[in-house]
């Protein structure tokens, strides 16, 4: 979805961006036929559940699906989104002017293997295979209980929590890259997982990973995995947020440093810092995603004026003027 001039001076596409991007549009709608949808609210799709559309929306539900976007995007040049489960995207309210992607139910199988080994496909919630794993008597997976996120993105941003991470357990994965490069299957050493990030390229789809987990007790697990919901209860906000904003700079807190700024409850249109935890950002119900945005850039610099630090976002955030973040999960 193209901006448009209107009453509030919003910026507008020069004509020759404005007709390439149309042109791209057409092509990749010719190609994709009626397995695509038109404006799809992808916005809602998120945790944050505000913003916009995308001008196209595939969910692929098999790999035909997924070879069928990959050529829609190599003919005709359209830029494409993962959305995933949304919980680490922020789409902006004018939307996305391309072909946003996210994973059907297609993949979102749970194979158990020999050996303590657990394949899940992408579209996996990491609060199911949690629970799944934990269920079989499976340990080492009871920290994703907490996670909103998707297999898939747990992969790509090494997604993680009390204590532990995706990469401690990921063996390999299967991937496509949707505009055209190499992609298969492939070993999670070369991800070269860090802290919230790896390899991966926003265009790289992960269909499915394989984890090596660990013969454990049931009960043991699914308390641990009580004790860890109950944490999140009592020490994170609910409701609207992508959890944590920014990464922490090293040997500190983000949280801390927005509360030391006084940002701790501030609002900036129909968007606030949560007044429970200073890292998490809230939107309400119906609100804005530009505000969101303009909030997180308020409070960044804010924080760099008076700590002289830099938070960096773990938020993706699309379809602004410059997108920001890493891909999304």
């Amino acid at each position: 979805m193209c901006p448009a001039d209107d009453a509030v001076g919003a910026r507008v596409s020069p004509p020759s961006l404005t007709a390439s991007r149309s042109e791209e549009l057409r092509v990749a709608a010719e190609i994709l036929g009626d397995r695509a949808a038109h404006e799809w609210p992808i916005g809602p799709m998120t945790t944050y559940r505000v913003g916009g559309a995308a001008a196209l929306y595939l969910e692929l539900q098999d790999d035909d699906d997924v070879d069928l976007a990959r050529r829609a995007v190599a003919v005709s040049g359209v830029g494409v989104l993962v959305v995933g489960k949304g919980s680490n995207l922020l789409v902006s309210d004018r939307g996305f002017a391309g072909l946003a992607v996210s994973l059907g139910q297609g993949f979102a199988g749970i194979d158990l293997l020999d050996g303590a080994r657990v394949r899940a496909g992408g579209a996996v919630s990491l609060p199911v295979l949690a629970r799944r794993t934990a269920a079989a008597s499976l340990t080492g997976f009871e920290w994703a209980v907490g996670v909103p996120g998707s297999v898939g993105g747990a992969v790509r941003m090494n997604a993680g929590g009390h204590g532990s991470d995706m990469s401690r357990t990921l063996v390999s994965y299967r991937f496509a890259d949707l505009l055209g490069g190499p992609d298969g299957d492939a070993d999670a050493t070369v991800l070269d997982h860090h802290y919230r990030s790896s390899a991966l390229l926003p265009h790289q789809v992960v269909l499915s990973a394989e984890m090596q987990l660990a013969p454990g007790d049931r009960a043991t697990s699914e308390a641990e995995i009580s004790d860890i919901v109950r944490w999140r209860r009592e020490h994170q906000p609910g409701g609207q947020n992508a959890g944590s904003i920014f990464t922490n700079p090293a040997g500190d807190s983000a949280g801390r440093l927005v509360e030391s700024v006084g940002m701790k409850g501030h609002r900036r249109g129909s968007a606030y810092v949560s007044p429970k935890h200073a890292n998490f950002f809230q939107a309400e119900d119906g609100g804005s995603a530009d505000d969101v945005r303009d909030l997180i850039e308020e409070v960044r610099q804010r924080v760099e004026e008076q700590t002289g630090i830099r938070l960096t976002p773990e938020l993706r955030m699309v379809g602004f003027d410059q997108e920001t973040g890493p891909a999304a999960p």
